[in-house]
């Protein structure tokens, strides 16, 4: 059985690597304060994706026979496909026990930085792992391995009667929305804005109004829709898919929400043929199918 776990151990770093990391955050978030919340300066201006998909791979490598523990730090959207992927591991190789880590990928690539230690770091946009390269946390080319989208959810209930995002900004709406260094509210906002070109005057402005909260992570924006703790929450796909009937997911207009891409690494001082079967796996035809059952897209 798969286990979660914080990050774990200690490894030599330096405050230039960590203020690296740091500043990355800063950059990537617009330097967002408590009027700004991260918005791009020019609405609709967003952040190119530099990572290339790459087809998967047709069979997994064999995992190392004296087997040993992996440690996986991952996007926290992964985490119904990953743990199960880390099930379908550990019942083919015995020998090997599979700790997961899921939070925001931003906040991975500063545990990394700040010395946790990890054999595979996979993240919800290509920006946060070009973050890993540059402070060193990670080694070799990323791979895409899955793709993603952005939509709308609602509690089941809809108690604010939101049927198209264009009612995200009448008065009294309750949005919550990822912080704006995380992957999934830095592309919440980019589709926001994208559909403020052809809404009414005024429509984004209403919108940034409503937003009653920023979370941590993607899981956490669901969650208090879930709750009914707010009205509406911009979220994958596959996370509107893992809540089931607790959420109705309202698709954003055609040409509004990016093309999310994950892209997988191996962390640097960690195990290389644990890391190496593990990304060989996820990118394998068994790897590919338990991403599509849990909605994920082909890179």
């Amino acid at each position: 059985m798969t286990r979660r776990g914080p990050f774990n151990g200690k490894r030599s770093g330096t405050l230039v690597l960590i203020a690296l990391v740091v500043l990355a955050i800063a950059l990537l978030s617009g330097g967002a304060g408590a009027e700004s919340t991260g918005w791009p300066e020019a609405c609709g201006n967003a952040s190119p994706e530099s990572a290339t998909p790459r087809a998967h791979e047709a069979a997994a490598v064999p995992f190392p026979t004296e087997g040993g523990d992996l440690t996986v730090f991952a996007a926290s959207s992964l985490t119904d496909a990953f743990e199960e992927i880390g099930d379908a591991i550990e019942a083919d190789n015995p020998e090997v026990s599979v700790t997961f880590n899921f939070a925001g990928s931003q906040t991975l690539v500063t545990q990394l930085a700040e010395g946790a230690t990890a054999d595979v770091l996979a993240t919800a946009d290509a920006a946060s792992m070009a973050m890993a390269a540059d402070a060193q946390v990670v080694t070799g080319e990323p791979q895409v391995f899955a793709g993603n989208v952005v939509v709308l959810v609602v509690p089941a209930t809809n108690p604010a009667d939101i049927t198209r995002v264009a009612d995200l900004s009448r008065p009294g709406v309750k949005l919550v929305l990822a912080g704006p260094s995380v992957p999934a509210g830095r592309y919440a906002r980019e589709a926001m804005c994208v559909v403020s070109m052809t809404a009414p005057l005024g429509w984004l402005e209403g919108l940034k109004g409503n937003v009653v909260s920023e979370e941590e992570d993607v899981r956490d924006v669901l969650a208090k829709v879930q709750l009914g703790e707010a009205d509406a929450g911009l979220v994958y796909a596959t996370d509107a898919q893992s809540a089931g009937d607790a959420v109705i997911a309202i698709s954003l207009p055609d040409g509004a929400g990016p093309m999310v891409h994950y892209p997988i690494a191996a962390a640097t001082d960690g195990d290389v043929a644990l890391a190496a079967a593990f990304i060989r796996y996820v990118r394998s035809d068994e790897g590919a199918a338990i991403l599509r059952a849990h909605g994920f897209l082909a890179p």
